[in-house]
C-alpha cells in the first residue's frame, strides 16, 4: 500500500499490549516509530509514561479493548490522559475492537448501557476522535460529542474471499440483525442470492442462541456466512449447522473480530464449518491458532490508511468505506 504524500509527519504512534502485533504492522505501514508506554507496578497497577514529546502534536493510540477487556480499557484511558495533560493538540483513539459495544442498549430493565459509559469515559478522559472497525451497532457513534469513524473489515476480508472463486455463492445472515452487512458483502461481490437463518435468543441466559428457520435456497450452494464478531461461536456455529443440514455444499464463516471465548474452540474443531475467516483485530488465542480452517487477514493497511487520511484531512468513505 503506498501512502499519500502530503500525509504530515508531526504526528506519534502509542499502543497499549493488547495488540501490538496489528499496532507494529500499522506502524511498519507508515514508517512510523511506534511506542509502547505501559508497564505494571509491582501490586499490579498500570503505569504510563509516554517516552516521547507529544506538545502540540497529533496523538494515535492504537488499543483495542479485547479481552482482558477492563485491563485494555484502563490502560486506554490512562493513554488518553497521559497525552492530554503532556499538551497534545489532538487525541484520537484507534480502537479495532471496541469492548461493551454489545451492551448499547437497554434490553431488559435494571441494566446499564455500557457502551455508552465507556464512551463517555473515554471522551472525559480526552479522546477527541475515535475510530472502530465494525462496531456492533453504528448508533454509537452518536455516544460521544465529537467524531467517530467507524470502518468496515469488508475492505479487507472481501480479497481475502475473492482469491477463492466460489461458485454458487449465498451470502448467509446468522440473524435478521445481520441483513444488512450480508445485502453489503453480496453487493461487493456480486452475487445475487441471500440466505437468513433466523434465531431466537434468551436475553436472560448469556451467550445462548437457537436456530429456528431460514429463508432462501442454499441446496447445492456455497455459503458465505457472515458477522460482526465470533465470541463463544454458539449463534454462527447453530447457523452454519442449520445451513449444511438444508443441503449447502460448502459453509465459510467470515467475521471482522474472532474472540472465541469460552468453548469456542472446541465447538469449532467439532463442527462442520468448512473455514473460518476472520481479521486481527484481536489475538488469536492459542488455542484457536491449532485449528488449520482459521485464516487470518489483516487490516493493518486498512487502520494505517485511515490515521494517513485524518491527519492529512482526505476523506475517510470515498476511500476506505465499502
Amino acid at each position: 500500500m503506498a501512502l499519500d504524500s502530503k500525509q504530515s509527519n508531526n504526528y506519534v504512534l502509542l499502543a497499549g499490549r493488547s495488540n501490538l502485533v496489528l499496532a507494529k504492522k500499522v506502524a511498519s505501514f507508515l514508517k512510523k516509530e511506534l511506542f509502547n508506554p505501559v508497564s505494571v507496578f509491582s501490586d499490579g497497577e498500570i503505569r504510563i509514561k509516554v517516552p516521547e514529546n507529544v506538545r502540540r502534536r497529533h496523538v494515535f493510540i492504537i488499543q483495542p479493548t479485547c479481552p482482558p477487556v477492563n485491563d485494555s480499557l484502563m490502560e486506554l484511558v490512562f493513554m488518553i490522559d497521559a497525552a492530554r495533560r503532556s499538551s497534545a493538540d489532538e487525541i484520537t483513539a484507534v480502537i479495532p475492537y471496541f469492548g461493551y459495544s454489545r451492551q448499547d442498549r437497554k434490553e431488559m430493565p435494571r441494566v446499564p448501557i455500557s457502551a455508552s459509559v465507556v464512551a463517555s469515559i473515554l471522551e472525559n478522559a480526552g479522546v477527541n476522535r475515535i475510530v472502530t472497525l465494525d462496531i456492533h451497532s453504528e448508533q454509537q457513534q452518536g455516544f460521544i460529542k465529537g467524531p467517530w469513524d467507524n470502518l468496515y473489515g469488508s475492505y479487507s476480508l472481501i480479497p481475502e474471499i475473492k482469491k477463492r472463486n466460489l461458485k454458487n455463492l449465498v451470502i448467509a445472515a446468522p440473524d435478521k440483525g445481520g441483513m444488512t452487512r450480508a445485502t453489503g458483502y453480496a453487493r461487493l461481490l456480486g452475487v445475487n442470492e441471500i440466505a437468513l437463518v433466523y434465531k431466537e435468543r434468551d436475553i436472560a441466559v448469556n451467550n445462548t442462541s437457537n436456530a429456528l428457520a431460514m429463508i432462501g435456497n442454499v441446496e447445492g450452494k456455497n455459503i458465505l456466512l457472515v458477522d460482526d464478531m465470533i465470541d463463544t461461536g454458539g449463534t454462527v456455529i447453530h447457523a452454519a449447522e442449520y445451513l449444511k443440514k438444508s443441503g449447502a455444499k460448502k459453509v465459510i464463516i467470515c467475521a471482522t473480530h474472532g474472540l472465541f471465548s469460552g468453548s469456542a474452540p472446541a465447538k469449532f474443531e467439532k463442527s462442520t464449518v468448512d473455514e473460518v475467516i476472520i481479521t486481527d483485530t484481536v489475538p488469536l488465542n492459542s488455542e484457536m491458532k491449532k485449528n488449520k480452517r482459521i485464516t487470518v487477514v489483516s487490516v493493518a493497511d486498512l487502520l494505517a490508511s485511515a490515521i494517513e487520511r485524518i491527519e492529512s484531512g482526505e476523506s475517510l468513505s470515498r476511500k476506505l468505506i465499502l
